[in-house]
Formats: structure tokens, C-alpha cells, sequence
């Protein structure tokens, strides 16, 4: 079945704002909320899809790529929940503090799962330099970066020797304290973050002696990413749950990879285009002559036309990039350049001077002669 558009199923426009994304993802998350929709489970999915949206136009990085893409620009590694397959927990870890104190007592159980604060990981950074051979055909690429790792001797836990967790007494374990003031209007019921257990709903015993009871040390990790094929210079890309681990057992940030493209020795990118000059000599112009010429796959033999002028423009068709998460490739475009000589010997002066005032050696342009704007224009019309 093919998924809605993001903007449908939250129901605004392209251009809506920030606050206008967050209001209406909260209203689509308290309609369909699974405490106010018990055993729903055409309720559930509507509030999975509506975070699946929101957590793509929510950040401007994956809503510019889904703008412009579609739902392949935040796929496989592009954003997204991967392909909208993250659970309850995964939701609510994301975007609790939407609507987190929304359903205190109405419909059980919803305040804790919804309030507690679970840590997220911070994002990472970095570049990769690719080649246009490898922009053509995709590459695996294998990095390592420095970030913060889960610590092994509490396993993440921040907790030492396998002490346990005890439920925060102030809150009782919610990760919120609930406060009811009277006012003229009647009593007024406040939520906000436990200030004993910063959110968590429970504390540790004792620390981790390694991490401090943070749940995570600083190290190197080896990451491999698959990078599609088309890509282009300064696009970003994203994986999921590779940046900074999260403390204590938290949610992992994302790593976000931005793509540097290494310049070509004979070749130059224009779109999904790749444009050669090529130079050879006048005799060859004039007698014609076969000539080979660099493409991303190799040496491609062309053949030069007797007669042929300098400018001409010979296309081969899908010798260009493909494109990004789409068919097709892009054309090598050869601009034909007629080499003229600086500086030649006495015995080649005369040779020309022989040929200066020859019939043949004199312009004849034609109706089969373009010129450069004109060769253009036929291209790309």
C-alpha cells in the first residue's frame, strides 16, 4: 500500500512553520493516542503514522530531502523511522514532552510511559570525499569517529556492580511532579520535570566507578555506511542510532553524513551530466581519426568525422551519474577543441603557407555549421 504524504496526514500545508507542525502533531497524537483508543488498532497505526510524519518535517534536514524526494529521499538510512518501523516506546522516548502530561488521569498509565524522560544521544557529524567512480556505482564506506560509547563494566546501566535502581520518591517514579494551585478560575493542575530524578523516574544506589553513573565513556567506533549511488556534493545523509549513545540505556543520536565530491582529473560534473574537452590536432579535424576518451567505466572509442570543426558537441548518451533514488543516468558530453599550434619550425611554416590560400582552406561556414549557443540550444531542447 503506498504511504500518504506527510503533509496529508498531518494536515498542513508545504510551507507550514515549526509551531504549526508541532500543533498539529500533538492534536493527531492526542486524537489517537493508544490510552484514549484502548485495543484500537486503526488508532495505533494513525498515531504511528502521524509521529512517522512529524519526525521527518520536524527536522529540517529530512523534510528538505523528502521535499524534494519524496518518501525515497528519507529512506534506507535518508531519515525517518526506518520506514516507520518504530514502536511504542521508540514514540513516546521522542516526543513524550508533546503530549507527555496530557493523560494524567483520564487514561491510565499514559503519564508515566508518556512523561518519564528517556535520555537521547546527542547527533554526530562528519564527512566522507567520494570520486565520481564512486558516486556512479554507490560504495560501502567504513569510518571511525570518536564518540561517546556505552560503557561496558555497567553495560550502559550507570548502575556499579549490578546494583539496582530504586523508584524516585518524589515523583513515584513518572519523571514528573504534578502541582495544583487555586486561582480565581478554580484550581489549576501543573506539570513539570522531577527536579530529584531529572526526569527518569528512578536513581541509582551506587555509580559506575568507570562512568560516573553517566552510562557512557568516551571511544571509537568502526562504522560501515552504504552510500547510494547519485549522490551529489553537500548533500547530507543520515543513519539512525549511530551517533552518541544515550546515558544510562537511553535512545543513540544519529550519525549524519555529509558528502564531499573529489575533483575529476579529465572530467566535470554538471547536474547528473559530465562534460570532456577534447582536443585534437588540425589534420585529424580535417581527415578524421578515431580517439579514446575517459568515462566513469573506462577508455570508450570515439570516431572524429573527416571535416570536423572545432566546438562541435558529441553526446554519449548515458555515460553521465544516475540519479539519486531514481532510474536513468545522465549523458558524457564531449566539446570538440581543434588544437592550434604556438609555435612551429620553418619547415611547417612553409607547409601552411602553401595551403594559406587554398580553396579548401578557407571558411566556408554552412547551414550545417552551428554555432556554440546554437548547439545548445539543440541539446537541451
Amino acid at each position: 500500500m503506498a504511504k500518504r504524504d506527510y503533509y496529508e496526514i498531518l494536515g498542513v500545508e508545504r510551507n507550514a512553520s515549526d509551531a504549526e507542525l508541532k500543533k498539529a502533531y500533538r492534536q493527531m497524537a492526542l486524537k489517537y493516542h493508544p490510552d484514549k483508543n484502548p485495543n484500537n488498532k486503526e488508532a495505533e497505526d494513525k498515531f504511528k503514522e502521524a509521529a512517522e510524519a512529524y519526525e521527518v518535517l520536524s527536522d529540517s534536514e529530512k523534510r528538505g530531502r523528502y521535499d524534494q524526494f519524496g518518501h525515497d529521499g528519507v529512506r534506507n538510512g535518508g531519515g525517518g523511522f526506518s520506514g516507520g518501523g518504530m514502536n511504542m516506546e521508540d514514540i513516546f522516548s521522542h516526543f513524550g514532552d508533546i503530549f507527555g502530561g496530557a493523560f494524567g488521569s483520564g487514561f491510565g498509565g499514559g503519564q508515566q510511559r508518556g512523561g518519564r524522560r528517556v535520555n537521547r544521544g546527542t547527533n554526530l557529524r562528519v564527512k566522507v570525499r567520494l570520486t565520481l567512480e564512486e558516486i556512479n556505482t554507490g560504495v560501502e564506506k567504513k569510518i571511525k569517529v570518536n564518540k561517546y560509547i556505552s560503557c561496558n563494566h555497567c553495560k550502559g546501566t550507570g548502575a556499579e556492580g549490578g546494583s539496582a535502581y530504586s523508584t524516585c520518591s518524589t515523583c513515584r517514579g513518572t519523571g514528573q511532579v504534578t502541582r495544583v494551585t487555586n486561582t480565581f478560575l478554580g484550581q489549576m493542575q501543573t506539570s513539570s520535570t522531577c527536579p530529584s530524578c531529572s526526569g527518569e523516574g528512578q536513581t541509582i544506589q551506587h555509580k559506575c566507578v568507570h562512568c560516573a553513573g553517566n552510562g557512557v565513556i568516551k571511544g571509537e567506533d568502526v562504522i560501515s555506511i552504504d552510500i547510494p549511488a547519485g549522490v551529489s556534493d553537500g548533500i547530507q545523509l543520515s543513519v539512525n542510532g549511530k551517533g552518541n549513545a544515550a546515558a544510562r540505556g537511553g535512545v543513540p543520536g544519529d550519525l549524519i553524513i555529509q558528502i564531499e565530491e573529489a575533483p575529476h582529473e579529465f572530467l566535470h560534473r554538471e547536474g547528473n551530466n559530465l562534460l570532456y574537452d577534447l582536443y585534437i590536432s588540425f589534420p585529424d579535424a580535417a581527415l578524421g581519426s578515431s580517439v579514446d576518451i575517459p568515462t566513469l567505466e573506462g577508455k570508450a572509442r570515439i570516431k572524429i568525422e573527416a571535416g570536423t570543426q572545432g566546438g562541435r558537441m558529441l553526446r554519449l548518451k548515458g555515460k553521465g551519474l544516475p540519479a539519486l533514488n531514481s532510474y536513468g543516468k545522465g549523458d558524457l558530453l564531449v566539446t570538440i577543441n581543434v588544437w592550434t599550434p604556438r609555435n612551429l619550425n620553418r619547415a611547417e611554416k612553409e607547409m601552411l603557407e602553401k595551403l594559406q590560400e587554398a580553396e579548401n582552406f578557407k571558411p566556408q561556414p554552412g547551414s550545417r555549421d552551428k554555432g556554440f549557443f546554437d548547439r545548445m540550444r539543440e541539446y537541451f531542447q
